[in-house]
């Protein structure tokens, strides 16, 4: 593989074994980058993409850790110091989405999709940080939020909340981390596998006329990793769903 914009680079990309986490993993290996594969579960998919990112020449390491737990989130970064000592790229992808009418929503319910979506990325950003200043030049968190962040969506009020809440901490961790780290986040719109049914309603409502793919995620997060005059921003990657 020839040299990317990111070689000598270290990534990490929670819940990187599936779907959009893996898009964005086989992305930054592609611009160089080293990349660590975290997973909660995956084991064996995500053992398998680690193994595709070593067959492209570049170093990756899949480690198992719940990212809303402390405990684990303080292991996950202490491995990643032992392994690499360094941290250029923290991706915040991990998260949960289902639905639940909001007078049925359980606390169990909330507190489950607060843990995973918002404070996930406060317990990984906290811990990365020693890690993204020890390095030369400027460093990067990008936090996956969604278009969920930005609309409102009545039966997905508690996922709504809680990546309003992954906005904000971008915009605050921008200001409180430069100028060192640069601070982003991209807001995915419906973002659709092979396999899945298509979403017929969003394509015939966005003016692009189709629904988003994991490489669409992927390509909005190497423009924010490889970019040195950027933080603080939000970019919905929705097929102009935000007009409509």
């Amino acid at each position: 593989m020839a040299e990317g914009k990111l070689s000598s680079k270290v990534a990490l990309v929670t819940g990187a074994a599936k779907r959009i986490g893996r898009s964005i993993a086989l992305r930054l290996a592609e611009e160089g980058a080293d990349v660590v594969v975290n997973y909660k579960t995956s084991k064996s998919e995500a053992e398998q993409l680690g193994g595709e990112i070593a067959a492209r020449g570049r170093r990756a390491i899949a480690i198992q850790a719940d990212v809303s737990k402390k405990a684990d989130v303080g292991k996950l970064f202490a491995q990643v110091d032992k392994e690499f000592g360094r941290l250029d790229i923290l991706v915040n992808n991990a998260g949960i989405f289902f639905p639940a009418k909001f007078e049925e929503l359980t606390e169990e319910q909330w507190d489950r999709i607060m843990n995973v979506n918002l404070k996930s990325q406060f317990l990984c950003a906290q811990a990365a940080i020693p890690l993204l200043r020890r390095g030369a030049g400027q460093s990067h968190i990008v936090n996956i939020s969604s278009l969920g962040g930005l609309l409102a969506w009545p039966a997905f009020t508690h996922y709504c909340v809680s990546k309003a809440g992954v906005i904000m901490l971008t915009r605050c961790l921008a200001r409180a981390l430069g100028p060192k780290i640069l601070v982003n986040s991209v807001a995915p719109g419906t973002i659709q596998f092979p396999g899945e049914e298509p979403d017929e309603d969003y394509i015939r409502k966005v003016p692009l006329h189709r629904t988003g793919t994991g490489e669409d995620i992927a390509d909005a997060v190497a423009f924010f990793v490889k970019s040195d005059f950027v933080t603080g921003q939000i970019l919905p990657v929705d097929g102009g769903r935000t007009l409509v």
